[in-house]
């Protein structure tokens, strides 16, 4: 898009906003990116949307995304009427000229909105019935979240002005940005630092003399997290620390990383770490809501050739003993003693096997988790039956996905690719799958990465739903990821509980949310390239049809 060009659009938008009377809302200030539209941040304009309210009981309001550059954008109608309602997707603006007419501007709209080639994938209709049952029940949501690492405060701190960082943090858990609540932050350090650290790294710290004191690394992190606390107005941030590595002295190799395990006579030390880490964070004013057993225990293990970064390694069985003997007591005849522990923060193929040989090594053992949490990079290889097989065999676990990016595997570029929407696809589709088989929570990973994806410091780089701008570190851009993970987050708040939703055909792909306030959310994605006639068919409710563009996605809310 030409300067000019977006320009145009920008007034175009903030008139419509005006006119509208829209309030927090403010919308997405457009820019080409690679493969796709992105929305522009700066200290003084980001975009924002007010979560829409609801006049009476037949109301709807949809929220809206799409590949062609819709970002949010809303509309409404009413259950029970005969009028079909159409989403209209985004027509690229065309700039005017000296000797423009209202007429020739009006035709070269028409002319643009009939010639893309999104318009002419979808002069086909498809269509497809939802039927939503709010009396079938599942899981009950704790909610979603980013991760806060060494990269992020790195970032966040060489912002030339303090606002472009309210603008992020209020982007991602600000009730008018995505609604976040939950927070990860690595125990020490992890990849996303710019080296390996950790508390207590003098040789032979038993005592972990100096633990209480945060380290100048975390002195950053914990001011970033207040301040984003104090501007986003998240009301219960819950924050869920994970460890990628003991100090190396504690381990069997002496090393960061590579086949190194924790000694045997370092398993209380190492639970005392993490009892002193909580505490630390807690007298600092951060209150730790969760941990878990260690970051992806199988790298130090079975992946040491190919992961360069701070790791170490489990197996299921020696893992099994330090939390029954070691962790479980600490943290269950500690103050802290009501804290979330989680296990295993590991792939998809090692479920449910690992617990499993857990409880073989040491019988009830896992009873002293209280969820699973796992990463979903292999999610595309190792299929669902893993989950189903573990929510059959614990079922009173808290799931939560603990991180997700793209860019890690030898087929994808390990980079941001500006405006990739088939990026965005691919964590719809997770997110779908995932709830739709009883998780109840999703932490994606780094909140906020470079141009090329980092930093890191053994340049494990990949992508991220907003990418800095480095070169003036006075913009950052918000990526098509960014806005569907936000489908899924915004109007489905910590405590909604899944209800049925079923359609009739292969055509959408949905899941749905009864509220605390009773409301209901549903995520609506047309992944095809036609546009689809959705008939919502709601069992209090009644029913509308709304028309959908080609390669969108949806949020509705309705009573």
């Amino acid at each position: 898009m030409s300067a000019s060009k977006g320009v145009w659009l920008f007034a175009v938008l903030l008139l419509i906003a005006a006119i509208g009377g829209l309030g927090e809302t403010v919308p997405c200030k457009v820019k080409d990116g690679e493969q796709g539209k992105l929305c522009v941040c700066t200290a003084d304009y980001c975009d924002y949307l007010e979560n829409p309210t609801l006049t009476d009981d037949t109301e709807f309001a949809l929220i809206s995304s799409s590949k062609q550059g819709l970002r949010f954008a809303t509309s409404s109608g009413h259950f029970e009427t005969e009028v079909k309602y159409t989403v209209k997707d985004y027509v690229e603006p065309v700039p005017e000229t000296k000797n423009e007419t209202i007429f020739s501007r009006m035709l070269d709209q028409a002319m643009a909105s009939a010639f893309t080639l999104e318009s002419r994938e979808s002069t086909i209709t498809r269509s497809v019935t939802l039927k939503v049952n709010r009396s079938k029940t599942h899981q009950t949501m704790a909610g979603f979240g980013g991760s806060y690492t060494g990269a992020v405060s790195y970032l966040v701190d060489n912002f030339k002005q303090p606002e472009l960082a309210d603008h992020l943090f209020k982007s991602f858990y600000a009730e008018e940005g995505l609604g976040f609540n939950l927070m990860r932050i690595s125990i020490g350090g992890c990849d996303f630092d710019l080296s390996a650290w950790a508390y207590a790294e003098e040789e032979g710290n038993t005592n972990l003399d100096g633990m209480d004191e945060l380290d100048e690394r975390d002195v950053l992190r914990v001011s970033h997290i207040k301040r984003l606390v104090e501007v986003s107005g998240v009301k219960n941030l819950r924050i869920k620390g994970a460890a990628w590595s003991a100090p190396p002295w504690m381990k069997t190799n002496n090393k960061w990383t590579g086949f190194g395990r924790l000694q045997k006579q370092y398993y209380q030390t190492w639970a005392d770490y993490h009892l002193k880490w909580v505490k630390l964070m807690e007298d600092n004013g951060l209150p730790i809501w969760a941990i878990s057993t260690g970051n992806e225990p199988l790298n130090g293990i079975v992946f040491m050739y190919f992961v360069r970064f701070m790791s170490m390694g489990w197996t299921p069985q020696a893992q099994a003993i330090w939390l029954n003997d070691h962790l479980g007591p600490t943290i269950r005849n500690s103050e802290f003693k009501d804290i979330i522990l989680f296990g295993n923060d590991d792939q998809r193929y090692s479920f449910p096997h690992w617990f499993k040989m857990m409880n073989n090594t040491r019988p009830n053992s896992v009873d002293y988790l209280d969820g699973l949490s796992l990463h979903w990079y292999w999610d595309e290889i190792f299929g669902i039956s893993h989950i189903d097989e573990t929510t059959e065999y614990a079922p009173d676990k808290l799931l939560i996905v603990s991180e997700s990016c793209i860019g890690d595997k030898p087929w994808q570029k390990a980079a941001p690719i500006l405006g990739s929407w088939e990026r965005a696809e691919k964590y719809s589709r997770a997110f779908l799958q995932n709830l739709q088989h009883g998780f109840h929570g999703w932490i994606d990973w780094n909140i906020i990465l470079d141009e090329e994806g980092g930093p890191n410091y053994v340049d494990n780089t990949v992508d991220a739903p907003v990418i800095a701008n480095t070169t003036t570190n006075e913009e950052f851009y918000k990526q098509p990821m960014f806005y569907a993970m936000g489908h899924f987050s915004k109007l489905v708040p910590e405590g909604s509980i899944r209800v049925d939703a079923v359609p009739s055909n292969v055509n959408l792909d949905t899941v749905a949310f009864l509220r605390p306030d009773k409301k209901i959310a549903t995520v609506l994605f047309n992944s095809g390239r036609a546009d689809l006639d959705i008939t919502v068919v709601d069992s209090e409710r009644g029913q509308f049809t709304v028309n959908v563009p080609a390669k969108s996605i949806h949020t509705l809310l309705h009573s």
